[in-house]
């Protein structure tokens, strides 16, 4: 039965997102097939008032969500970098759990460490170690663009290995 995954990573400025379908092999000896479904970004502008940059968020979430149809939904865990940055973040975070709220769906999250050890097997594996994991268990030719996207399909790859 194929499942469909939405890997998010949040951000206020660009969330990224990466849906992913994963259908198993109907044998222990079959693998299970893993392809993309779509990927991209969501943009605000810094020019806009917050309040509005979140509507955004929102609004275009509530699209994809239902252009996508994910029955479960990966975002990545907050991270503190600094203290200004994770504040807009958790503001972002919150739009994007009250949009699945609102549309039903389960979630799951994942560290950063979390996610490159699922991918590399090393959790301190840096940013291109990951997006060459993700291109490589997506037999994709390049690395998807922009980096929010393919960060977004490695959440949704994390969600795949742990169910």
């Amino acid at each position: 039965m194929e499942k469909r995954i939405l890997g998010l990573d949040p951000g206020l400025a660009i969330l990224g997102f990466g849906a992913i379908t994963c259908t198993p092999g109907l044998t222990q000896l079959q693998s299970t097939k893993v392809n993309i479904l779509d990927f991209g970004v969501i943009k605000t502008s810094a020019d806009i008032e917050i309040g509005q940059r979140l509507c955004t968020l929102f609004d275009d979430l509530h699209t994809v969500i239902d252009n996508l149809q994910p029955d479960v939904v990966a975002i990545e865990k907050l991270f503190f970098y600094r203290m200004s940055s994770t504040i807009v973040v958790a503001q972002a975070r919150g739009v994007v759990m009250l949009a699945l709220a609102q549309h039903h769906l389960p979630y799951v999250e994942f560290t950063p460490a979390q996610i490159k050890l699922a991918l590399t097997g090393y959790g301190n594996a840096d940013k291109s170690e990951v997006q060459e994991a993700v291109a490589r268990e997506l037999d994709l030719a390049e690395i998807p663009q922009p980096d929010d996207a393919a960060d977004a399909l490695a959440v949704a790859l994390t969600a795949w290995y742990q169910m």
